[in-house]
């Protein structure tokens, strides 16, 4: 009796380190966005208000609050299709997928971006000095670029799923 109590004790704290929340399937990130468009590059100034209202929770978190999604739970980590990635926010091309490369990182990674679709900025928060990539279009972020990616750049953009739209190649 004791070792099958011990063993339930077991089970339900190993239960309890699975993640609460996984995004295996991602959330409905654009929920009537009149701000998401994969045409235009009319860079999008909104209050958080406003973002608060066309954008799912989790989008928001991450996209407007800078949050980062726990790592090897976003839909695209371990994904390989062909296609583009675009912000999840505003649509803003970001990556081609022929860019991506695994990275072990927990996160999606690529080693090139659409020069034209992000920004840079600073970032000294939890005690690091790492820069923030951010959609040039709406500011959202998407998480940050380390120098350990492979050739031909060297670079490694660590992205969240969820700030992240695919759409595969022909559409």
């Amino acid at each position: 009796m004791k070792s099958i109590i011990i063993s339930l004790v077991g089970i339900f704290s190993l239960l309890q380190c699975l993640p609460k929340n996984s995004n295996m399937e991602k959330p409905q990130s654009i929920k009537k966005n009149p701000y998401y468009s994969r045409t235009d590059s009319t860079p999008v100034k909104l209050s958080n208000e406003e973002w608060h209202k066309v954008l799912s929770p989790e989008l928001y978190s991450i996209a407007r609050e800078a949050a980062t999604e726990r790592p090897f739970t976003g839909i695209y980590n371990d994904f390989d299709k062909k296609g583009n990635y675009y912000c999840a926010a505003c649509g803003n091309h970001l990556f081609k997928s022929d860019y991506k490369f695994a990275s072990s990182c927990g996160w999606p990674s690529f080693f090139e971006v659409n020069k034209e679709g992000v920004i840079y900025k600073r970032d000294s928060s939890h005690g690091m000095e790492r820069t923030e990539v951010l959609c040039k279009r709406c500011e959202a972020h998407l998480g940050h670029v380390f120098n350990d990616g492979p050739p031909p750049t060297g670079i490694r953009y660590c992205m969240n799923s969820i700030s992240l739209d695919f759409v595969p190649e022909g559409e």
